[in-house]
């Protein structure tokens, strides 16, 4: 994976936020702090002392679920509407960061000819997945918290379903650069939701985790996804956090279930910095 100068002085070192530069196989900072390259192409910027947990992020049954799902492309139509936005409003030259990308879905959908696009996760499994199948895109081990980028370095940013946190994100934003939050809406999966909590509520829209960037564009994004496969309805149950709730009887009667249908309902914020 070629990677230009440019491109490489985005990265910074999680350890003292000095500018990183690859130097064949590993990342070095001015004061010699050094992360090596792994075979599939990404860098591990969690460093050991800063993991809450032996894995943090999604398990691998949770990966290989979701990748399942997302490959028969029932959330193709929110891709859509996110490259829609971005086509409208995006700098096309200007580098895009994809906040919690866990298998690179959406990161690998934003490269075009004239780009640069980066994802970053928390769980090493995804990016290990991400970045071998995905290898124009750069990708990273590390938290949202403490992004391991230096500052202003990116055109369009946008996180899906990921933990929002406005002042790391508008840190690495460049001037007049945009963010787009993808967050489930009133109905997402309530079909689902039904079989598993005897009363299921369904999701509060009205927060808004963003105070300080424009609101320039909000979207509801809904519709139907006919399931004719008990597989795919499994796997997404296996996606969500409600999954630990279901029976053993409920997943039962999915496995036997020929048609299921379900409601896929988004809300997308565009903000400009």
């Amino acid at each position: 994976m070629f990677m230009g100068i440019t491109e490489l002085a985005q990265y910074r070192c999680p350890l003292c936020q000095q500018a990183l530069l690859l130097n064949e196989k590993s990342y070095r900072c001015k004061n010699n702090h050094s992360f090596d390259q792994a075979k599939q192409g990404y860098v591990n910027l969690l460093p050991v002392q800063f993991k809450h947990s032996k894995a943090p992020g999604d398990n691998k049954a949770m990966v290989q679920a979701r990748r399942a799902f997302l490959d028969k492309g029932y959330y193709q139509p929110l891709v859509d509407s996110m490259l829609a936005l971005y086509h409208q409003y995006g700098d096309k030259s200007a580098a895009v960061f994809d906040a919690g990308c866990g298998e690179g879905f959406y990161t690998h959908q934003h490269k075009t000819q004239h780009n640069s696009v980066y994802g970053v996760d928390i769980a090493k499994e995804t990016i290990k997945i991400a970045a071998k199948r995905y290898q124009e895109c750069f990708f990273s081990v590390a938290t949202l918290s403490d992004l391991p980028f230096i500052d202003e370095q990116f055109g369009w940013l946008y996180s899906v379903y990921a933990p929002i946190l406005e002042h790391e994100f508008t840190r690495i934003l460049q001037k007049n650069a945009y963010l787009l939050t993808v967050t489930p809406a009133d109905n997402h999966l309530f079909e689902l939701k039904s079989l598993i909590y005897r009363q299921a509520n369904k999701h509060d829209t009205s927060k808004q985790v963003i105070e300080q960037l424009t609101l320039v564009e909000e979207q509801r994004l809904n519709y139907s996804m006919d399931f004719t496969n008990s597989d795919d309805v499994l796997n997404l149950l296996a996606m969500t956090p409600f999954a630990f709730k279901a029976s053993e009887t409920l997943i039962s009667q999915l496995t036997q279930q020929t048609h299921f249908t379900c409601q896929a309902d988004f809300v997308l914020r565009l903000y400009q910095k």
